[in-house]
């Protein structure tokens, strides 16, 4: 099918009108979310990462947009992470639900948030590659799981060295991991599950998937 100037005009402008709209709602939720959270500090330490996020996306808005799809995943990631923050992971209302209904013998909440984090962030991750390096096929795939294994575990590594430079009586509290010697592990685990279960979908639904993108931010 192709697409003529006009059409492409058409779905940047939507794009532009979307990704606004998103922003008007991580915004509002953050602002929200930004007063009396539980612990001041360990929201301040949270959400350090989060604003380069935006702030990055913001900065090269203009020479490299997302596709509407992957600005959704984006925010709904960014939405969840919010309320993380807001609580403190292994305080949140939902995960101590969760914790009761299915007996669990920790709050969740991380945990799930780090599988969200691979299942929703490794089909951004393989736009920016296949639309900036020309990667295809099989490697796509490949490289957007391996890309979302090495951000999570150098995520890791940041986390515990800002939590030992700027404050480390908050260590437990800012990297969640409720007594659990493993955690960074089980962590980075639940986010290649993530990453592995998004692509194998990707795959099996890729042709409808791309007749929803415009044929110029193709991933």
């Amino acid at each position: 099918m192709k697409i003529g100037l006009s059409d492409l005009s058409r779905l940047e402008s939507k794009n532009h009108y979307l990704f606004s709209g998103l922003l008007l709602w991580y915004g509002l939720l953050w602002t929200w979310l930004a007063i009396a959270p539980v612990n001041r500090r360990d929201w301040f330490l949270e959400n350090l990462l989060a604003l380069a996020l935006v702030t990055l996306l913001l900065l090269t808005y203009r020479r490299f947009q997302f596709s509407s799809l992957s600005y959704g995943l984006i925010t709904l990631f960014m939405t969840l992470h919010a309320v993380g923050a807001h609580y403190t992971y292994a305080e949140v209302p939902f995960g101590f639900w969760l914790k009761d209904v299915l007996s669990l013998s920790r709050n969740p909440f991380d945990r799930i948030v780090h599988f969200a984090y691979g299942a929703l962030f490794v089909y951004p991750v393989r736009e920016l590659l296949m639309r900036l390096a020309g990667v295809r096929g099989a490697w796509a795939y490949y490289l957007s799981v391996s890309t979302i294994l090495a951000q999570s575990g150098l995520f890791e590594v940041i986390e515990s060295v800002v939590a030992v430079l700027v404050s480390p009586e908050l260590g437990g509290t800012y990297l969640g991991t409720q007594g659990d010697e493993w955690d960074a592990q089980k962590d980075m685990a639940a986010a290649l599950g993530g990453a592995v279960l998004a692509m194998t979908f990707t795959h099996a639904m890729s042709k409808e998937i791309d007749e929803t993108v415009p044929r110029a931010a193709q991933p």
